[in-house]
């Protein structure tokens, strides 16, 4: 890939330039949890997105995808903004440096990435990560990695109308070889754990389906959520998210809120004590109790928080049934993957019996990504 970026890169500018990359990411555990005050558990993978950049000393950027095989030359202004969404995400991140009193210039730059498009690992934050890490760097902006993040955050908020949290940037930019991290999305506070399954593989089984309820579906879980905290802050006013609330607290109000707020309720406390749990048996490398946490979160989203879908319950029934130390479904929900703990001799049956009998049921395979958990945004040299 990264010949084939430079290669391009030679042919329309002619000179050579630097070389960045940034991650995909995964989430082992801690769905849903960020609105909610609580902790996620991120990693970034051995996929990602490389650019090739250099300053062209004009006030124009003039980038190339080399995966969609498109050109887009734009200014740095507001007005200048791009029509192919692809370069909207360069030029948000050009424009929220600039935001922040970042002096850039034009350049010119290809890219491509080897993360799988719309399988929830996070390809926009990984280009976002690759262009905030290398602006910052080229022009020597010292801007911290944090704010890196924010920048990257801001870019899909401001210029691709998806109103996110700092999760993927976050993992993109801080991932770190051999270890997962455990971000508290109320303080950003982030601690690295160690990750290394000796002896297992990290599998995720894409489904190739995305339902449509997922946009008015998770509006209206944060809703609920919402309201559960509002009934237990007549309580307790101390409660401003459901990470400060128990299961005490919520039972005492089991009676004032409807049977699906309560549950929705209850899988997010929950969540948020497997997110901890998870924690506590990898410092003792306990990857069976990690296993059984990763079950337990399937089943919370499937039949409390009522996100899962038909697919992603049968592929976790598949990994259940094969043995597979943990299963559960990765991201939003209503498609997408399973993530997947899977011991090594396990490995060939699983991956079989998932493909032989998803195919069967839907009619169309599955799609399979190792993942090894790897380092953050960088220069490569």
């Amino acid at each position: 890939m990264r010949q084939k970026i430079r290669n391009k890169f030679q042919e329309l500018f002619a000179s050579e330039g630097s070389v960045y990359t940034s991650p995909g990411r995964i989430n082992l555990i801690g769905e849903h949890t960020d609105y909610n005050g609580g902790f996620v558990f991120p990693g970034a993978i051995d996929k990602g997105m490389i650019a090739e950049i250099k300053k062209n000393g004009t006030d124009k950027v003039r980038a190339f995808s080399v995966d969609l095989n498109d050109y887009a030359e734009f200014g740095l202004t507001e007005a200048d903004a791009p029509k192919a969404s692809w370069a909207k995400y360069i030029f948000g991140v050009c424009r929220e440096i600039i935001k922040r009193g970042g002096e850039i210039s034009g350049f010119d730059t290809a890219f491509a990435g080897d993360v799988p498009l719309g399988a929830g690992m996070s390809s926009s934050a990984a280009l976002e990560s690759t262009y905030a890490f290398a602006l910052n760097d080229m022009y020597s902006l010292n801007i911290d990695k944090f704010e890196l993040a924010k920048i990257g955050q801001a870019t899909e908020h401001n210029y691709c109308g998806v109103n996110c949290g700092i999760m993927d940037q976050f993992a993109s930019i801080f991932g770190k070889k051999g270890s997962l991290i455990r971000l508290d999305c109320r303080s950003l506070e982030y601690k690295y754990f160690p990750f290394h399954p000796t002896g297992y593989k990290l599998v995720l089984l894409d489904s190739v389906v995305k339902h449509e309820l997922a946009s008015s579906a998770y509006n209206k879980r944060r809703i609920s959520c919402e309201t559960v905290v509002a009934a237990i802050r007549r309580n307790h006013p101390e409660v401003e998210f459901l990470r400060d609330a128990t299961m005490e607290m919520l039972n005492a109000v089991k009676a004032d809120v409807t049977s699906e707020d309560y549950m929705r309720a209850e899988y997010v406390i929950e969540e948020i004590q497997r997110v901890l749990d998870v924690c506590d048996a990898l410092e003792k490398d306990d990857y069976e109790t990690v296993g059984k946490k990763m079950y337990e979160t399937h089943h919370g989203m499937s039949k409390l928080y009522e996100v899962s879908c038909e697919e992603l319950d049968f592929l976790n029934d598949v990994a259940k049934k094969c043995g597979v130390t943990g299963s559960r479904v990765m991201g939003g929900g209503f498609g997408g993957c399973t993530i997947n703990l899977v011991k090594e001799d396990k490995y060939d049956a699983f991956v079989k019996e998932a493909f032989d009998s998803y195919t069967a049921k839907f009619g169309h395979e599955p799609k399979l990504y190792n993942v090894v958990i790897s380092d953050g945004a960088r220069k490569l040299k």
